[in-house]
């Protein structure tokens, strides 16, 4: 691996790496600050968690990994053994019972070993909020720092408001609500104000940290002051989405927390503790954190326009064949990864990945889609009626593909030989759908088929034809998949292809 050969080089240069103990690994921030420690060669990365086999997969090769939990104390002595310098992201928020009790008793485990080892810095990353009306969330996330402190280690306590990123839980509530209701009822707290920062500027001044002399409070944020009801309707705008924000100040916080539940990624205690904190402002009031280290956060567009690209990336990465469930059907409405519906199917045939592909790569055009082809040309008239491409288009060449090409109303997003093909819709529907096809050989010499399709409703619309047309598609997208496996069992009949290659130049000239 690169980084553990610029380790090794690190440590030719007579400077031994220092080991950073990183804590809350499987969590959102954690997850991503774990890949940025593991490029830097001056440090030696151990974790501590409650299921090291969870980080297995994701963790770097030279990564410690040590099963331990901050409410254990003798869990804790092993895990910080020569640590210089040790990260806390982890909170009791959605456990069972007195979650306050919790983190105090968990800060205090922590504290001690850390002061008992020689630790020579804690990271904190705690909560913005001032006055003494704090919630009981935010209170008692600075009260962690508070034990920190006292305990003599060098603490620098990084306060953030909410975090705008694919995953964090602040985000899926807004983008939760945003996607689902066209009219919202809201409370009086979406005019509370916030300074919302960028997951990529949290890590920033997370990794800064490292390198911080002595302890600190610094207050973190974005660019921007706004308010709750300013991020819902920013998320709106850069989604394409029309949404009216209707205030009722008579909203109990009880009814708030029953509609977040019910609507959101937020549950139990993790939605009430954050319907109480909503109520608190968290805004940056000190400059301590701008002065000090060398970074320029970004504002509200900005960041969440890396939210959503950032999404796409990864959804682009995304090989269904590992990230789905092996060997177990799911349910017909799909499952929902992020805020995209996944339906997703397999097929085993007995010849090689080669053959099982074959029938992939002419799909569309004057082959068809093997299957309900009534289907295909109805939805494509509909499509022309709509002003749409319809299926006038076919194919550049029936046998030939390559990105970009255009596949009836398809585009192909993604093309690797024999293993993988991503289609990409070019049809009117409220949302953006992808087709996907992976071919992966199994032990005996066939192959294994997965078929993917992706949909990215726009709003309750795009939700609503999801729901209403999953019965259809899960017909029609079955039916092409056993087609498919048919035509890959079969020879193929070579004079059949040049005839067909020959008719499709003709046509396309």
């Amino acid at each position: 691996m690169n980084g553990s050969r610029s380790r090794e080089d690190h440590q030719g240069s007579g400077k031994p790496p220092r080991t950073v103990l990183l804590t809350g690994a499987t969590g959102y921030v954690g997850g991503r600050l774990l890949h940025h420690l593991e490029s830097d060669p001056r440090l030696r990365v151990r974790c501590l968690t409650r299921r090291p086999e969870a980080l297995a997969g994701r963790a770097a090769g030279d990564t410690q990994l040590v099963r331990g939990d901050v409410l254990d104390p003798p869990s804790l002595a092993e895990a910080m053994r020569g640590v210089h310098t040790a990260y806390y992201l982890v909170h009791s928020m959605g456990s069972k019972g007195d979650f306050e009790a919790l983190d105090r008793a968990a800060a205090r485990n922590f504290a001690v070993a850390a002061r008992d080892a020689g630790v020579t810095r804690i990271i904190y990353l705690g909560g913005l909020g001032d006055g003494s009306d704090l919630s009981p969330h935010l209170a008692s996330r600075q009260e962690v720092g508070d034990v920190f402190r006292a305990s003599g280690v060098a603490t620098v306590e990084l306060r953030a408001s909410i975090v705008i990123g694919s995953g964090s839980a602040s985000y899926e509530t807004v983008r939760a609500l945003v996607e689902t209701l066209p009219v919202m009822i809201t409370p009086r707290w979406v005019k509370t104000a916030a300074q919302p920062i960028a997951i990529e500027d949290l890590i920033d001044y997370l990794l800064a940290a490292l390198d911080h002399e002595g302890g600190a409070i610094f207050e973190i944020g974005g660019r921007d002051r706004v308010s709750y009801a300013e991020i819902i309707r920013e998320y709106a705008r850069q989604r394409g989405l029309r949404r009216r924000l209707v205030p009722v100040p008579l909203l109990s916080p009880s009814a708030s927390r029953f509609f977040l539940g019910l609507l959101t990624p937020v549950y139990g205690r993790v939605a009430a503790a954050m319907v109480d904190s909503l109520r608190n402002e968290t805004v940056v009031n000190s400059a301590d954190a701008l002065e000090t280290f060398p970074i320029a956060p970004r504002g509200l567009t900005d960041a969440i326009a890396r939210a959503l690209i950032n999404e796409d990336r990864e959804f682009a990465e995304t090989r269904w064949s590992d990230a789905l469930p092996p060997g177990r059907p799911l349910r017909w409405t799909g499952l929902t990864y992020g805020r995209r519906r996944v339906s997703s199917r397999t097929v085993h045939v007995r010849k090689p990945p080669a053959c099982a592909f074959d029938p992939i790569r002419r799909i569309g055009g004057v082959t068809g889609w093997y299957a309900s082809e009534w289907f295909w040309k109805a939805r494509g008239l509909l499509d022309t009626l709509r002003g749409g491409v319809g299926l006038r288009r076919g194919r550049r060449d029936q046998l030939d593909l390559r990105v970009g090409d255009t596949v009836d109303f398809w585009r192909v997003e993604r093309f690797e030989q024999d293993r993988l093909l991503r289609l990409a819709a070019e049809m009117k529907i409220p949302g953006r759908l992808w087709l996907q096809f992976e071919v992966k050989p199994d032990q005996n010499g066939g192959a294994h088929i997965r078929q993917t399709t992706v949909f990215d409703p726009a709003g309750y619309v795009g939700l609503a034809y999801w729901y209403l047309l999953c019965p259809v598609h899960q017909a029609v997208f079955a039916s092409m998949l056993r087609g498919i496996a048919r035509a890959a069992q079969a020879r193929p009949a070579r004079a059949r292809v040049s005839r067909r290659r020959t008719y499709a130049s003709r046509r396309l000239s």
